[in-house]
């Protein structure tokens, strides 16, 4: 699975979003099915404005056709909908080290 780091650096809302379209981009040329996206939880225990501003940004991805679906940490594992029907479509899903782990720093989407 990619790893693209939008949180490394400490960047700004937009920086962050600039780093994600990067990364969206760059790790889909992969080929790779999917990706992580590491984006941190925010200092304030609640998320931060990163994992807010993310989550608008994947539905307009998903909505544009780039991804076909979204998992946050906290939901990716097999007690989750989304997260058991990513690891139905790409069994090496359930091996990754975040698989139900509860991770509200990540988010893990599952190209088109």
């Amino acid at each position: 699975m990619e790893i693209i780091n939008i949180e490394q650096g400490h960047p700004t809302v937009q920086q962050a979003m600039i780093k994600l379209s990067n990364g969206i981009y760059r790790a889909r040329a992969t080929g790779k099915p999917m990706a992580k996206i590491v984006h941190g939880y925010g200092s304030s225990g609640t998320g931060g404005a990163i994992k807010q501003a993310l989550n608008l940004e994947l539905r307009k991805y998903i909505t544009r056709g780039i991804i076909k679906a979204y998992c946050p940490g906290e939901d990716f594992g097999p007690f989750s909908g989304v997260g058991r029907q990513m690891s139905a479509k790409h069994p090496e899903t359930s091996r990754d080290s975040d698989w139900g782990m509860q991770n509200d720093g990540i988010t893990v989407i599952m190209f088109k």
